[in-house]
């Protein structure tokens, strides 16, 4: 039973890690950063202070939409203006009255140059977030996308003194009745924008974009997790990108929220009344998404609001719409188990308690960790002893099943005679190795996906428990604890099959090389505790049997022997009796 179980996880590892790995190295994998984004990210936003920026004085107020409130000049179209949070730079262009940039300023890129999180490719080829289509007209469609819009801010800054501010971009036509004003309410402390669009002269019925890979930061983030599209139709949520076999996906019903995400960061519209929406494959690992909203030839007022940000728990649980289950905390072998996401949100919580106290996700892993392995020594200390049995009782196994294998009914028989006979369970020692497989994927879950260790630092070289450790010191400590923990474990396999088992460790320490140093802290720990259990177990709790005993001598029976040497050395026949 020990061989079979740990012949599943070598190939569940093997199976889980390499597809991955092989699909990257033959260059099929969907997860590597794609040649449009690498192209549309060297054109970088306005320099702060180029901007031809309108602004007429702020108010500390939420102002209405009066023009008295707004500058009176519009624009220019090649113009951007800019909106400058505490969270976040944005630039809007008139032409088109879409978003053409959106900086996080508390996030950086985790690359050689580490600038801020740019979440809209700017000059890219495709429609930009916010961009109006008139369904079945082609030519308001183009007059939308490519027209001038009067772009108009009142305010200067937002900050604590100045909370709030709107910025209106509008479009007329002077030969149609064709009119367009988008409404957009800006928050100093948050990255949620408030949106209104108002339409007039469009019979029939207008998408509103997204856009394009809008906070989807970079692929090749992971191999958990799903990058793309997702949203709420109803009480139903679906974390589905189109692909090549279906480019284009649809679905019709109230939409709760529509988002494009990577593992860390996302955009999202949180419509009041659209209808149905839409994901498109552009091309290759480049997504847009749309929703749809109901035109009208009289004026009609559409609101949403726009989330564009990183993917924190609390933030995202907030809205009480289902946003938080784009953290996957539920993987298991590319699936979603509810056992796993029910257990990894209050380990979640513990870690976050920790690192209040501490400051230090290094730390908080190490200290959660002993406090799983603490909760689960009963379980350890009934594994052990079941393996230690099992072991004792290995050449007897052996001898039967030599002599009756020729008859099967009869060796089962026989075996489970001995097991009871000896009071050992065979499958003792992988029962907590299952109760805990649901709490080892829900750390993972937590040290893989969530934004919090992105970028946070632990000690002396590991500046970033998100990226690998840059010089292998984790993942060769992990191979080194593992060999360590393999040596001393208790196991029924012979010393040919325990040999080949010890090419384990060596293939997950070139594995863990590429994993996040969090992770592998984790499984530093895990090991150096496991160990650190098994000595104290063999040492003063379950001492190994001696040589022809065939039960493990519980912890007291060393002083029983002792004491029946005394009585025998004290007994009328000993030496001590001719004094």
């Amino acid at each position: 039973m020990e061989k079979r179980v740990v012949l599943f996880l070598v190939l569940s590892l093997g199976i889980i890690f390499g597809y991955d790995l092989l699909l990257k190295e033959l260059g099929y994998s969907p997860f590597s950063t794609s040649p449009i984004i690498d192209q549309e990210l060297k054109t970088s936003m306005p320099a702060k202070g180029s901007d031809a920026e309108t602004i007429s004085p702020s108010s500390s107020e939420s102002p209405s939409v009066s023009s008295s409130n707004f500058s009176t000049e519009p624009l220019l179209t090649e113009e951007v203006v800019v909106v400058e949070t505490p969270l976040f730079r944005a630039g809007i262009s008139g032409q088109g009255g879409v978003l053409n940039s959106w900086e996080l300023k508390k996030y950086l890129t985790q690359t050689e140059e580490n600038v801020p999180v740019q979440l809209v490719y700017p000059n890219g080829q495709f429609p930009g977030p916010l961009t109006v289509q008139v369904k079945g007209n082609e030519v308001e469609t183009q007059r939308l996308r490519q027209g001038n819009f009067q772009v108009q801010k009142d305010f200067n800054q937002l900050d604590e003194a100045h909370p709030t501010g709107k910025v209106l971009l509008t479009y007329s036509s002077s030969d149609s009745e064709l009119w367009v004003q988008k409404e957009l309410t800006f928050h100093y402390d948050s990255y949620l924008v408030d949106i209104t669009i108002r339409t007039r002269g469009i019979s029939g019925d207008i998408d509103v974009l997204l856009g394009t890979n809008f906070g989807v930061v970079e692929w090749g983030q992971g191999f958990i997790g799903l990058l793309g599209s997702a949203w709420m139709v109803g009480e139903e949520m679906e974390k589905v990108s189109p692909d090549a076999d279906a480019p284009i996906l649809r679905r019709e019903g109230p939409v709760r929220w529509l988002a494009l995400q990577d593992k860390y960061f996302m955009s999202v519209f949180i419509p009041e009344n659209a209808k149905s929406l839409f994901s498109k494959l552009e091309t290759e690992m480049v997504v847009s998404a749309g929703m749809s909203l109901s035109g009208g030839s009289g004026e009609q007022v559409h609101k949403t609001k726009l989330y564009a940000g990183p993917k924190k728990y609390d933030v995202l649980k907030s809205f009480n719409i289902g946003l938080e289950d784009t953290i996957d905390f539920g993987w298991f072998i590319y699936g979603s188990w509810s056992i796993v996401k029910a257990v990894a949100k209050p380990l979640f919580s513990v870690l976050r308690f920790i690192y209040d106290y501490t400051h230090n996700y290094g730390v908080a892993i190490i200290l959660l960790t002993l406090g799983i392995k603490l909760l689960f020594v009963p379980l350890q200390y009934k594994s052990y002893k079941s393996m230690q049995g099992m072991q004792t009782i290995q050449p007897k196994v052996l001898a039967l099943q030599e002599k009756l294998k020729d008859n099967k009914e009869k060796l089962n028989t026989e075996l489970m005679k001995l097991y009871k006979e000896h009071k050992v369970n065979p499958v003792g020692g992988c029962l907590p190795m299952v109760l805990q497989m649901p709490v080892f994927v829900a750390l993972f879950n937590i040290l893989y996906m969530t934004i919090d260790l992105r970028q946070a630092p632990f000690m002396l070289w590991v500046t970033d428990l998100s990226a690998q450790d840059p010089y292998y010191v984790l993942p060769v400590l992990m191979g080194i604890s593992m060999v360590v923990q393999q040596k001393i474990m208790p196991t029924t396999m012979d010393p040919t099959q325990a040999k080949m088992m010890m090419i384990l460790p060596v293939g997950l320490t070139f594995l863990f090389v590429t994993f996040p140093a969090g992770l592998v802290l984790y499984w530093v720990t895990n090991n150096v505790l496991t160990v650190t259990q098994q000595f104290v177990t063999d040492r003063y709790i379950l001492k190994k049997p001696r040589g022809g005993s065939t039960d493990p001598s519980p912890k007291g029976s060393e002083p029983a022997l002792e004491s029946g040497k005394k009585k025998r050395s004290s007994s009328p026949s000993g030496p001590s009796s001719k004094s």
